[in-house]
């Protein structure tokens, strides 16, 4: 039996990256300010702290670190209540990882208050025993803190858990740090496509075919 599993949320359960990918660029924008070209992967393993951190110092912003982050929160809050959806298949993949007896978190870049209702208005809250953020760890997921609390919290050893991520940077950190990895495609990490098939434990173009995954990550 496949004891834990831990999915990243942007990019792996929800189509949600083309949304951060605006945020930083239109709050700079906001502020009159132009964004340089790539900010979008510069900012990409960074956490909500680290990110702003990097906003302030890069762009001299007059403002507070907790200010930039309630600021693309409020741009994202919008996007999560009311638009953010599911990629395809999810729902019936955590549905048939629960009736497996899979124990499930998330470990995501996201502050809690910004995604927790899509999570409700979606339907798959209740799948999940734990949800973590690298805010309330402290750390960004270039460190294992946050898989290593959350298989904490799910009873499981990194060997016997499995973390579902669509980053390459996740996926080494995660791989490193002895968990079982599963490379998700999303089109923010496409050129890195090729070398998360290569490096990660079993890949898979969507999350929608449980029964699948669960035979290959039982041999």
């Amino acid at each position: 039996m496949i004891k834990g599993a831990i999915f990243d949320l942007d990019g792996t359960l929800l189509d949600s990256m083309h949304a951060w990918n605006r945020a930083p660029r239109s709050c700079l924008e906001s502020l009159g300010i132009k964004a340089e070209p790539g900010l979008e992967r510069v900012l990409f393993t960074m956490s909500m702290t680290e990110g702003a951190e990097f906003l302030k110092k890069r762009y001299g912003l007059d403002m507070t670190t907790d200010e930039i982050i309630s600021e693309i929160n409020r741009t994202m809050e919008r996007f999560y209540t009311s638009e953010a959806q599911l990629k395809d298949g999810v729902y019936e993949f955590l549905a048939g990882m629960k009736e497996h007896g899979t124990r499930m978190a998330i470990a995501t870049s996201t502050d809690r208050s910004v995604f927790i209702r899509a999570l409700e208005r979606l339907r798959v809250k209740d799948f999940f025993d734990g949800i973590f953020t690298t805010s309330e760890i402290g750390f960004g997921k270039t460190n294992p803190a946050i898989y290593r609390t959350a298989a904490g919290n799910l009873g499981t050893e990194p060997y016997d858990t499995w973390v579902f991520e669509d980053a390459l940077y996740a996926i080494r950190t995660a791989k490193g740090a002895g968990f079982r990895t599963v490379g998700v495609y999303d089109p923010s990490s496409g050129e890195d496509w090729e070398e998360i098939k290569r490096i990660s434990d079993i890949h898979m173009e969507k999350l929608d075919d449980v029964r699948s995954f669960l035979e290959r990550a039982s041999k």
